[in-house]
């Protein structure tokens, strides 16, 4: 019973050591003061009101999402064959395309900005949306690899095996036996690979210009020269909306799917 009890204090102490920057957070936007203040001093929204009456704030917004969704979606189309192809066939080099595809993971994202600037400067692709685009798939596609090789086991090969001696084609076995066994990975992966898409700096920094500019690096540019509850409003916004889309994912799909491989 103790014990127990004791294991519930430090769950609820953990919980409460992660918890806490994100309320401080969300008080210093809420702040009346135009500095960073916790406890508030004052309660207003007007920092969210300055942070959306500024174009550049609401277009590195658009861009950051449209970027993330666009990075996961390629992503996750060709990470699934990938994984099919590492999991169910030998070949020769096989480990090495594994540690290609798994190497940013590995590497620092400042060399992988780096290169793909030069690399963009001699294609003529330098800092533009396909580029930014080409390197966040880069670096988020490991993350769904990573969740859905795991799932890829030789007990569901036997059921791919007896659902095309059952008469079923190729894709009507993937469609109906193959994605739901792997879902909640595609699904864990894709959740990881937008978040990190949507937080990169190290790489986005060199591919970003005034026009096109991702909403960490515009916060990045901005504290270099103002601190002020405008950068806490930004974080809180993000919160709000990771918590929300947690929230909308558990209530549509569950989150224990996530963890748990489809059972037929």
């Amino acid at each position: 019973m103790i014990a127990r009890l004791l294991i519930r204090i430090v769950a609820l102490a953990a919980m409460a050591y992660l918890v806490l920057p994100l309320v401080v957070i969300i008080g210093a936007s809420l702040t009346e003061t135009s500095y960073l203040a916790f406890p508030p001093e004052g309660l207003t929204l007007k920092w969210f009101g300055v942070l959306f009456e500024d174009p550049s704030y609401v277009s590195a917004f658009v861009t950051s999402t449209l970027l993330a969704l666009a990075a996961t979606a390629v992503a996750i189309v060709l990470a699934v064959p990938a994984s099919l192809a590492l999991a169910r066939y030998v070949f020769a080099g096989r480990e090495g395309v594994s540690a290609l595809l798994l190497s940013p993971l590995v590497l620092p994202y400042v060399v992988l900005g780096a290169a793909l600037l030069q690399y963009g400067s001699a294609i003529g692709m330098a800092r533009s949306f396909e580029a930014l685009l080409v390197g966040h798939v880069i670096i988020v596609m490991p993350f769904v690899l990573r969740s859905v090789l795991p799932l890829l086991t030789p007990e569901q090969r036997a059921l791919e095996e007896a659902s095309m001696d059952l008469g079923a084609g190729p894709l009507a076995t993937f469609f109906l036996v193959v994605l739901p066994q792997i879902r909640g990975g595609i699904v864990s992966g894709g959740l990881l690979a937008f978040i990190s898409s949507w937080i990169n700096v190290e790489l986005s920094i060199f591919n970003t210009t005034a026009a096109l500019n991702t909403i960490p690096v515009k916060m990045f540019n901005y504290v270099q020269y103002t601190i002020d509850p405008t950068i806490a409003a930004v974080s809180a916004i993000t919160i709000v909306v990771a918590a929300l889309v947690i929230i909308l994912l558990d209530l549509l799909m569950g989150l224990d799917m996530l963890s748990e491989p489809h059972r037929s």
